[in-house]
């Protein structure tokens, strides 16, 4: 399969949410322009993000609400259950540990670490914060197929390597560092930072 852009990914994760809506309102059936109107972007788009994978729907009918549905969550991965370790229980990392949509899209935080004393022990959502230094045991015992970095900087790329070795095969960074990880494992970095200044550029475009 060819590689599909990051855009087309987060809009067919858009997709699937727009579909559950209209599934919970009870229609069997969606056009391309009602997701687009739902999206903010054209009924083109919609076809061309989803041609990608295939056939979908009949001219003139519409998608199954319910078969798109589906097919969506197996395109995204979402037909199975994915076990995530988080490493940093600041702020951000508890955070993630307590929202409970991830549990809902199949995403179960199994291991909470950090490396300060005053943290390790806490519990957070019946998850309590281990020592970072058990984190290799804890990658033998859990084997999670996802790691999410919330520390500092500078201890991102040797928390990112020892994952990496541990056996994981996909990274979410939001350390404000840029990682260096081999080809076979999946990388995001989430920078909020980044995020805020794109916002800023926006208002003081207006």
């Amino acid at each position: 399969m060819r590689k599909i852009a990051d855009s087309t990914v987060r809009r067919l994760s858009l997709y699937l949410r727009y579909l559950e809506e209209f599934e919970t309102e009870g229609q069997a059936t969606v056009s391309s322009e009602a997701l687009a109107t739902r999206g903010g972007t054209t009924s083109a788009q919609v076809r061309k993000d989803l041609s990608f994978f295939g056939s979908f729907g009949k001219r003139g009918l519409g998608y199954p609400v319910a078969e798109l549905s589906e097919r969506l969550r197996r395109i995204l991965g979402l037909d199975r259950r994915y076990r995530v370790v988080v490493v940093g229980a600041g702020k951000i990392g508890s955070a993630l540990v307590q929202y409970r949509g991830f549990r809902q899209r199949g995403f179960d935080i199994v291991a909470l670490f950090d490396s300060d004393p005053s943290k390790i022990g806490r519990a957070y959502d019946g998850l309590v914060v281990r020592d970072v230094a058990e984190l290799e045991q804890a990658l033998r015992s859990e084997t999670p197929d996802i790691g999410i970095i919330v520390v500092p900087g500078d201890q991102a790329q040797a928390v990112s390597e020892r994952l990496v070795q541990g056996g994981v095969k996909a990274v979410l960074n939001f350390a404000p560092a840029p990682l260096h990880v081999p080809e076979s494992v999946a990388l995001k970095n989430v920078n909020l930072a980044l995020e805020l200044e794109a916002l800023s550029f926006a208002l003081a475009s207006r």
